[in-house]
């Protein structure tokens, strides 16, 4: 998990004088914390946070010499390109979590016919030490008329984790390109 070194916000400066100043607006809430702290990082931590993580994904949140950790809940992004906030939640050890798990297709250009992803997020619940960031199906192999379900990827087959979607709900298929253009028609 990476750590992130942020500090608690002036509650007097407005969001966007942080921002003029190089910082970013945050907050984090929720886990064993009695009420939510308004925090700030750098702009240039901020950017690599925002293009490195996901929502969802897991980061330990330094402050005051202690480390929160936490789940990347809400990331936002300026019309400008610059970060504009972050919302964590922070973790428990023992208490589920809402989350998202990201899925990514490795070899796409390796199938021959017409791949149709029809989900790009499965949301779940688990305990901070079961959560699942990202999930990679290869389709290295996959012959036309291949689908895939969630219950189809190992990752979600632990008993671990609460599927908050239909197990049956299709992940992506392969369709032979002729029948493609059929169904088109």
């Amino acid at each position: 998990m990476d750590v992130i070194k942020v500090e608690k916000r002036n509650e007097q400066a407005k969001a966007n004088q942080l921002r003029r100043s190089g910082l970013v607006p945050c907050c984090v809430y929720g886990g064993d914390l009695p009420e939510s702290i308004s925090i700030q990082m750098d702009q240039q931590t901020a950017n690599r946070l925002f293009h490195t993580k996901r929502e969802g994904s897991q980061v330990g949140l330094e402050l005051d010499g202690r480390v929160i950790p936490a789940q990347i809940k809400e990331k936002k992004k300026m019309m400008s390109g610059q970060v504009e906030h972050f919302g964590f939640q922070a973790l428990s050890a023992n208490k589920k979590v809402n989350s998202i798990t990201h899925i990514f297709l490795k070899n796409t250009e390796l199938v021959p016919s017409t791949l149709e992803q029809m989900l790009f997020e499965v949301p779940f619940a688990s305990l901070p030490a079961d959560m699942i960031d990202t999930v990679t199906v290869d389709l290295d192999g996959m012959p036309a008329g291949t689908t895939l379900t969630v219950k189809d990827i190992p990752e979600f087959q632990s008993g671990k984790i609460e599927l908050q979607i239909d197990a049956d709900s299709m992940v992506l298929r392969i369709v032979d390109k002729k029948r493609a253009v059929e169904e088109a028609a």
